[in-house]
């Protein structure tokens, strides 16, 4: 197994002082040769053509208590991403680097209580809004406000199936036809699936159509997080961060929305035995690569569902999301924002 070592110039300030319990976030914007915290696996050299020997790992920001769910803003070359037990967004752009993009991001109660209340998974529709999981308010919604002037302003899109409120909507994923696909694990509930105020029986994978009917898709698997469809509309694609079952699962997609041939895409449960990390977070290049946050970092598979390369993160990684023109990658990995250079 051939390794390229990702050496990125950056500057870990204030690492050494920073509690995970309590951090301090740190924008880093001099960069300065340090300890590596990326190198890549190559288990087929077609890796190569995404991610190249010169590429960088580059630390944008750190000191976040889990940052998740990265989102590219075309229009302001902007990336927002999610800190759920802050139930804050924050954006990063060239120029201003970290700031606070919404707050609050996830819960809008003012009566207190545990959990990881914020939101997680972000996306932008094709009405150019905001659309967010919401784990605190346990539901997916649309922020009213514009992009470049947010504010906690929000319409429920989905927030009970049969009657029942969601436990804490994880990850979304909207196609070309106006449909949300977004998975319900227990992640975002205080005591997770043994909280009382718990109503689903199943951690399910759900759709909002266009009309606003919800409809329960999968109901098989143990915790379904991360959630694409394909390219060409033709595959669902799930990840399932279960320690005990950590898969990606990927079903056939009909052109009338109906799922058939469910099956184990990828089978990590041996490597997240060993390594830190599950199935969460995808993504979907223009060619039909998919990165896909797992053990140890983020798989890589091409087209065929070959895995080709691994990068190595060292920390829990949870999602990734590339720019526009899909020059980099944005990673989402613990305490830090990450972005790599790939191969035009």
């Amino acid at each position: 197994m051939k390794k390229i070592s990702l050496l990125a110039p950056i500057l870990f300030l204030g690492l050494l002082s920073c509690s995970e319990n309590k951090p301090a976030i740190q924008n880093i914007n001099t960069m300065t040769t340090a300890d590596t915290l990326t190198s890549v696996d190559v288990l087929d050299p077609e890796v190569e053509k995404l991610v190249g020997k010169d590429s960088k790992a580059e630390i944008l920001g750190e000191g976040f208590v889990w940052a998740e769910g990265p989102c590219w803003i075309k229009d302001q070359q902007k990336l927002i991403f999610s800190d759920a037990p802050q139930n804050t967004i924050f954006s990063w752009t060239a120029k201003d680097s970290i700031q606070v993009y919404l707050k609050p991001s996830g819960y809008t109660s003012a009566v207190p209580r545990g959990g990881e209340v914020g939101s997680n998974g972000l996306i932008i529709n094709k009405s150019g809004k905001l659309v967010l999981c919401q784990h605190g308010d346990r539901r997916v919604a649309e922020m009213q406000a514009p992009l470049d002037q947010p504010k906690p302003e929000f319409k429920t899109l989905a927030d009970k199936f049969d009657g029942k409120r969601f436990s804490s909507p994880n990850d979304v994923f909207a196609d070309s036809k106006g449909n949300y696909y977004f998975t319900d694990p227990p992640y975002g509930l205080e005591k997770q699936e043994k909280d009382s105020t718990k109503e689903t029986t199943v951690e399910g994978v759900y759709r909002i159509l266009a009309d606003g009917k919800v409809e329960l898709l999968i109901d098989s698997l143990t915790r379904p997080n991360g959630i694409i469809v394909s390219n060409d509309g033709t595959k669902l694609y799930v990840a399932n961060s279960d320690p005990a079952k950590a898969i990606w699962a990927v079903y056939d997609l009909d052109k009338d929305g109906k799922l058939s041939n469910g099956r184990v895409f990828m089978d990590a449960t041996k490597n997240a035995a060993t390594e830190k990390g599950l199935p969460d977070g995808l993504c979907m290049n223009s060619k039909g690569y998919i990165f896909a946050t797992g053990p140890g970092g983020v798989w890589i598979f091409n087209p065929a569902g070959k895995h080709i390369g691994t990068i190595k993160t060292k920390v829990a990684t949870s999602n990734v999301e590339l720019d526009d023109t899909e020059s980099y990658l944005y990673i989402t990995a613990h305490m830090y924002l990450i972005r790599m250079k790939l191969v035009k």
